[in-house]
């Protein structure tokens, strides 16, 4: 069973009326086959494993005698689940709760990890749960503020000419011995694949194999600039390309996004399993 739904159709770029009672309704899931099949990345055969992972800076609900509570939460999507969903539907249902009374906060998480756990399995012959934790006010000051851990490739004086993505300048030294290393950079910038607006990233990019050459990933994440595409494809092209253009034998790819309307969207993708990034707020949001 297929879902039809394409970004044209979403609420993106349209002027929107805010429903401050819940609706579930207002969630639009968009398939990720569309965009992976452009890759040449088969759905039901994946070549990493990971998730995305969303930051919802402003959730609020009323309790039993009206008085607003407030949260953070932090969302898990695994990145087999067929859909995910598109970023202002999410604002919009966010926004549904606001008045809106529950009985306290667990209530309010089973509601959210019910909603989009649906509607990122939609359509699906298989379901499973997604991760969702609220973090209550008195313990916001304990959220982390910290850059990506690496090598800073924005260091090096390169010049720059493409931006399209251009996986032709990645390399890596096939007769030298393998490395481990981290490689980060502040300067991934893509934009909404609907709307054109502009997506400002971070990346981290850790790997084992063969050395990668600097100067060309650098170039490389330079080159999604003027890129039109989601957050979630973005990570999987960087990923895809590195693992085709340099082999390196383990790969995992980190890509933590600005936040805009209050919420964040950071993939990951990894060529093996382990344990997913601490969730982070970055010093530059």
């Amino acid at each position: 069973m297929s879902l039809d739904n394409t970004p044209e159709q979403s609420q993106l770029g349209r002027a929107s009326a805010y429903a401050d009672h819940y609706d579930a309704g207002l969630l639009f899931p968009i398939p990720r086959a569309t965009q992976r099949d452009a890759m040449g990345i088969a759905s039901d055969k994946l070549p990493f494993f990971g998730a995305d992972l969303w930051t919802a800076f402003e959730l609020s609900w009323l309790n039993a005698r009206g008085k607003p509570q407030l949260a953070i939460a932090h969302f898990t999507i695994p990145c087999e689940t067929p859909n995910i969903i598109e970023s202002k539907s999410f604002k919009l249902y966010l926004n549904s709760f606001n008045s809106t009374v529950f009985a306290d906060a667990q209530a309010v998480r089973e509601r959210l990890r019910t909603d989009l756990a649906e509607a990122v399995w939609r359509g699906s012959d298989r379901t499973a749960g997604i991760g969702v934790k609220l973090l209550a006010p008195d313990v916001f000051d304990q959220e982390p503020v910290h850059e990506l851990d690496g090598l800073d490739l924005d260091r090096l004086d390169i010049e720059c000419t493409q931006y399209q993505p251009a996986p032709e300048l990645l390399s890596a030294d096939l007769s030298q011995p393998p490395v481990t290393e981290a490689l980060t950079s502040r300067l991934l910038k893509s934009n909404c694949l609907v709307t054109g607006q502009p997506d400002w990233g971070s990346v981290q990019i850790r790997y084992n194999g063969p050395p990668i050459d600097q100067a060309g990933l650098l170039a490389y994440i330079v080159s999604f600039r003027n890129h039109n595409e989601f957050h979630e494809p973005c990570a999987e092209r960087i990923f895809t390309d590195i693992w085709q253009r340099c082999q390196p034998t383990q790969l995992a790819v980190y890509a933590r996004y600005t936040r805009r309307g209050g919420l964040d969207i950071n993939p990951f993708r990894t060529s093996w399993p382990q344990a997913l990034p601490a969730n982070i707020r970055m010093a530059r949001q």
